[in-house]
């Protein structure tokens, strides 16, 4: 039993990491597109956000969690403060490596492990506990 429960956290984790690299290319491409079409930059950036985030809810709650009912709030909520640990990680690695490119894919590293948790603990919940 023990066992089997690992070896479905772990099903969920891979499935989890699917939907973020799909997610990541989705939010970029928007944004990309965005500023292709002559948009600030922090324009193009929140409506990527927004766009990101609703796709997002999507692959994850049918793909990842797809056995849980979701919080559409706590969803929210927990992307606002994956948001803010993200920019406070950026600064912190900005200070301790060299490139802006390690910088943030080791922001983005420590972001998505507190995303999954936040989602499978508070936004996803099994079907009929919530």
């Amino acid at each position: 039993m023990i066992e089997r429960l690992g070896l479905a956290r772990l099903k969920q984790l891979i499935r989890f990491y699917q939907a973020a690299a799909i997610n990541t290319a989705f939010g970029f491409g928007i944004y990309a597109l965005m500023i292709h079409l002559g948009l600030n930059l922090y324009v193009s950036q929140i409506i990527a956000q927004i766009l990101g985030v609703t796709f997002n809810y999507f692959t994850y709650s049918r793909h990842v969690f797809r056995d849980r009912d979701a919080s559409k709030r706590a969803f929210i909520l927990a992307y606002a403060s994956n948001y803010l640990v993200n920019l406070t990680m950026l600064a912190v690695f900005d200070r301790l490596v060299r490139s802006d490119y390690l910088a943030g894919l080791l922001a983005t590293i420590v972001a998505s492990i507190l995303n999954y948790l936040l989602l499978k603990s508070l936004v996803f919940q099994r079907a009929g506990t919530s």
